[in-house]
C-alpha cells in the first residue's frame, strides 16, 4: 500500500514540478526578452524541458521521472502565462516506482500565471515563477486502480541564461526550478490513500519560438527589469 500511495504521488507532483515553466505576478516592471538582457521583448509561445530528473517525495517514500515537457505562451511583461499541455514519463513509461501509474493532465488550459523580475534575486533567482491553477490525475495499477489529483499553484525560481545559480550550468538557457515545493491532494476524485502533500524538485529549461507559430522551440529567453 506504501508503494501505491509512493507512485500515485510521483506522477502527480512532477507534473506539479513542470508548472516551473510559469512565471509569478508582482508589482515590479517585468520584461522577458529573446536573446539577451538588452534584446527586444518577447511574448509567444514557450516550451519547458526537464533537465535531469524530478523526485517526488512523501513520508511513504520518494519516486522520479527523467522526461516532461510543458508548452504554454506569455506576454512580453511576464504576465499571461498559460500553459496548454504537459507531459510526464520515465523512460518513455510510467514514472519510476514500485507499482506504475498513468499521469494525465487535466483541465487545460492552466490560466493566470506569470513570471515576476526579482531585483532583490532571492536566493540567486532572477525572478518568481508560478504555475496557476494546474491538475493533474494519477492511476496508480493495483487493486483495480488508485486515483490521486493534485493541483492549485506552485512557485518557483526562475535563472536567466548566464546566471550561475541556475540548476544545470552546463546548458546556457533560461532555466525554472523547484527544491522540495510543496504540492496538495485535491480531495473531491481522490482515494483517501492518497497523501495529501507531497515535495517535489525538478529543473527545466524554458524557450521560445524564433520564428512565431513554427513549433520549434529554439529562442534563448531573459526574464528582466
Amino acid at each position: 500500500m506504501v508503494h501505491l500511495r509512493r507512485t500515485a504521488v510521483l506522477g502527480v507532483a512532477t507534473l506539479a514540478a513542470l508548472a516551473l515553466a510559469v512565471p509569478s505576478a508582482s508589482a515590479q516592471t517585468t520584461t522577458v526578452r529573446k536573446g539577451s538582457a538588452t534584446a527586444d521583448p518577447y511574448s509567444g509561445r514557450v516550451q519547458a524541458s526537464l533537465l535531469g530528473v524530478a523526485t517526488v517525495s512523501t513520508s511513504l517514500g520518494t519516486g522520479s521521472c527523467n522526461e516532461s515537457t510543458m508548452t504554454g505562451s506569455i506576454q512580453s511583461d511576464g504576465s499571461g502565462l498559460t500553459i496548454d499541455s504537459a507531459s510526464f514519463s520515465n523512460n518513455g513509461g510510467p514514472c519510476s516506482g514500485s507499482t506504475s501509474a498513468t499521469i494525465t493532465p487535466e483541465n487545460f488550459p492552466w490560466s493566470g500565471g506569470s513570471a515576476t523580475y526579482d531585483s532583490a534575486h532571492t536566493g540567486g533567482r532572477d525572478a518568481a515563477v508560478t504555475i496557476a491553477n494546474f491538475r493533474v490525475r494519477a492511476v496508480v495499477n493495483i487493486l483495480g486502480g488508485i486515483t490521486c489529483i493534485y493541483g492549485g499553484n506552485l512557485t518557483a525560481n526562475g535563472f536567466n541564461p548566464d546566471n550561475p545559480n541556475r540548476g544545470d550550468t552546463s546548458v546556457a538557457e533560461a532555466q525554472v526550478g523547484v527544491r522540495n515545493a510543496t504540492v496538495n491532494k485535491i480531495s473531491n476524485g481522490s482515494s483517501f490513500l492518497c497523501p495529501s502533500t507531497a515535495t517535489v524538485s525538478a529543473n527545466y529549461k524554458l524557450l521560445g519560438e524564433s520564428s512565431p507559430g513554427s513549433g520549434v522551440y529554439d529562442q534563448t529567453l531573459y526574464v528582466t527589469e
